[in-house]
């Protein structure tokens, strides 16, 4: 009877069975999940949804740039995607002459078009199962071993599968903390360009004060193209080159949502940790999180100052702000969750079953005491890690200078070979200029002042790098006094040579004399007190946190044999589904499940910096010319929608669907009171905030003027 009192619990708490949650690779959905996605309203066959002989909806689902997803929306290569994930090409692009993210762009004809410098996309070709090539390789290998071993083996498949002529890549991604590895292979294409994009007044609209926020109304998209060189294969960019010929592309649905209506969002969500243990949980919520919350704090600050002050500045640290403070607000949000809904104390009540059906098999039964062993010895050490990756390279002057440790390390090494330490140096001075164009000395001065005083405050004193502040002290003063710490970072901004070209000058032909560079030696002084004394640490209870994990989930999925299980999420092709739903989110609050036009006007503020809008959207917006892209049950021109789908980082610019498969919305964010959801997923708040597809097309054919882009589609009415 206790048995079976264990098992209905661990049943509870282990099955992923809730509806809407589950991150589903398309290659492995079994008739348990399609079953549910047709239950649900799904009128796609399985092949429908991923082939690898026939066009399917994963040809036009595509990787988009290093961390974000798009799709295929026309015939002529045409991609739709966020307006976040443009940015940079947009920021890029634009000029105070020509400033596309505040005016926005869309390009007449193919001409106009502008090159996306440095941006890729991937199309998925086909995913294999690997698990048994790896396996046999790792058998009986724990810890540093198999890491190594593993390591070795995927790179090896990764090169066997490889085509570069053909531009096709080849990754293998473990899944279920190591239980099994699929190999992704893709097809990179490097001829991308901008299209159209609306003003960042729209793109962005609401800015950090509504990001993670529902209700929303924020238009984040833009629009670029795939070109290809011959016979429709990829090739680098080329005046001569032409539109992409895709194996399928979504057609675009302007009926629009009703409550209740079945979701479905293809893409590449990019991180999640579902099966966490309450060790992680204490870990993050205590120390990690509202460490990096802090951190990034300062950061923004000093940012966001300077970018008030000058259009120019603000163009130039856009982006790398708008990436700050996306997970800044993030991290503080996932805190608060985790706390809230007593994720922690969830955990302790899964792990505690486990426990109890592990006792007797030798494989799980010491799992807990020996995990618990290995947070004790790593958690004092948590705080130092951070402090290092979020505080001292949270200036871009001390980023650059750790960048530097490759230089001095071939310079003082014996028998350097001078051509190796000619191509490091020009690899350095690339960074240099790159940091350079990005950098406000104003701002970055004040964080490297400010973030070495708290690492100096905040961190174990034993963890300190020897003597460095001592040096400081003794040199510039009290260390309890913020003048101190302004007076040793302008000292360092006034002498270093990564600054100065004269200077850096004479590094180049000394490449040794980085030494007594003053940014330099403040880094290093960290880096190497890292790397010499904590690094281990850190690699030590990695590798036994691997090895429990891996032994865990193949407890978890032995004691429910029956119980399909998705893996976390690992920037691979996956789809979740669905309902557009509205929530409750507190007693005595509904929020509806879309957004209008009118929420759009009524948060309007004239010259503010979150809620200005052009004056041609609020004088279409007044005389509601909405043309065919408005709800007609509304009256009004739906901005937003929400649904239960499960997503996370990696999913922005996913493409939402209906039953049919045809595109209804971009996906673009999640909900605060779920923001837990990389470690647990909650089935009652869990929301996908999603731009509606008929504001994306007003704001290109009523707002932009670019009825073309809009005609090159295949609307569904």
């Amino acid at each position: 009877m206790k048995k079976l009192v264990v098992a209905i619990v661990l049943l509870f708490h282990f099955v992923r069975g809730y509806a809407d949650e589950g991150m589903w690779l398309p290659l492995l959905l079994g008739k348990q999940v399609y079953a549910d996605m047709v239950k649900r309203g799904l009128k796609l066959t399985p092949e429908q949804l991923y082939s690898i002989n026939k066009a399917s909806v994963k040809d036009a689902i595509i990787i988009f740039g290093g961390g974000c997803t798009g799709e295929i929306v026309s015939s002529q290569g045409l991609i739709f995607t966020n307006h976040h994930c443009g940015y940079d090409a947009i920021a890029n692009a634009s000029s105070i002459e020509k400033n596309y993210l505040k005016d926005g762009f869309y390009a007449r004809n193919r001409q106009e078009e502008i090159p996306a410098q440095g941006m890729s996309v991937q199309f998925l070709v086909r995913i294999e199962d690997v698990t048994k090539t790896v396996d046999s390789a790792l058998k009986g290998l724990s810890g540093s071993d198999r890491w190594k071993k593993q390591s070795e083996v995927i790179a090896k498949i990764n090169a066997q599968y490889r085509d570069s002529v053909k531009s096709i890549e080849a990754r293998v991604s473990p899944l279920f903390k190591g239980n099994q590895f699929l190999l992704f292979i893709y097809q990179r294409y490097k001829d991308i360009r901008l299209v159209g994009t609306p003003p960042e007044s729209i793109g962005k609209y609401g800015g950090d004060t509504d990001n993670w926020e529902w209700p929303r109304h924020t238009g984040d998209f833009s629009v670029f193209r795939v070109y290809t060189g011959k016979d429709n294969a990829p090739a680098d960019y080329s005046p001569d080159n032409s539109p992409l010929k895709p194996k399928h592309y979504l057609p675009v649905s302007i009926k629009g949502v009703k409550d209740g209506d079945y979701a479905m969002i293809f893409g590449y969500p990019g991180s999640t940790n579902r099966y966490e243990t309450s060790y992680g949980v204490k870990l993050k919520t205590e120390v990690e999180n509202p460490s990096l919350v802090g951190l990034r704090d300062i950061r923004l600050k000093y940012m966001f100052e300077e970018m008030k002050k000058d259009p120019e500045v603000k163009l130039k640290l856009a982006s790398d702000y708008a990436m700050i403070a996306n997970y800044w607000k993030f991290f503080d949000g996932e805190t608060k969750q985790l706390l809230k809904y007593k994720v922690y104390e969830q955990k302790q009540k899964e792990e505690a079953a486990f426990r109890q059906w592990a006792k007797g098999k030798p494989e799980f039964e010491n799992i807990f005491t020996e995990w618990e062993k290995a947070y004790q010895d790593w958690a004092p050490y948590t705080k130092l890690r951070t402090y290092l990756n979020e505080g001292v390279f949270g200036s871009s002057l001390a980023a650059l200078a750790g960048y530097m440790m490759n230089v001095e390390r071939l310079a003082v090494t014996p028998n350097t070979k001078a051509e190796d330490l000619k191509k490091t140096i020009e690899e350095a001075e690339k960074r240099r200029h790159q940091i350079l164009e990005s950098i406000n000395l104003v701002a970055d001065e004040k964080i490297l002042a400010t973030t070495a005083r708290m690492f100096y405050e905040n961190v174990d004193k034993s963890q300190h790098p020897i003597g460095y502040f001592e040096s400081l002290k003794a040199n510039y003063g009290d260390l309890k006094d913020e003048a101190t710490w302004r007076k040793w970072a302008a000292d360092i901004f006034r002498n270093t040579g990564l600054i100065n070209d004269d200077k850096w000058e004479a590094i180049k032909k000394n490449p040794a004399s980085i030494q007594q560079d003053p940014a330099f030696a403040y880094t290093s002084a960290f880096v190497k007190n890292w790397t010499g004394k904590y690094a281990p640490l850190s690699q030590q209870f990695m590798n036994r946190n691997n090895d429990l994990a891996r032994l865990y989930l193949k407890g978890i999925m032995q004691m429910n044999p029956t119980k399909k299980f998705y893996p976390d999420a690992t920037f691979t092709m996956r789809v979740s589904y669905g309902n557009v739903k509205s929530y409750k989110p507190r007693d005595a609050v509904t929020y509806d499940y879309v957004t209008t036009m009118k929420g759009v006007l009524e948060k309007y503020k004239a010259g503010d910096y979150e809620f200005d809008l052009p004056k041609s959207l609020v004088d279409m917006a007044s005389r509601k010319d909405y043309g065919q892209y408005i709800d007609k049950q509304r009256g009004d021109l739906v901005v937003g929608f929400i649904t239960t789908n499960d997503i996370t980082g990696g999913n922005s610019g996913s493409p939402v669907m209906d039953a049919n498969g045809n595109l209804i919305g971009l996906a673009f964010d999640g909900n605060y009171e779920a923001l837990s959801h990389k470690i647990a997923f909650d089935k009652d708040l869990n929301r996908t905030i999603c731009v509606d597809i008929r504001y994306v097309l007003w704001c290109i054919d009523k707002l932009g003027g670019a009825k073309h882009l809009v005609d090159e589609l295949k609307l569904v009415r």
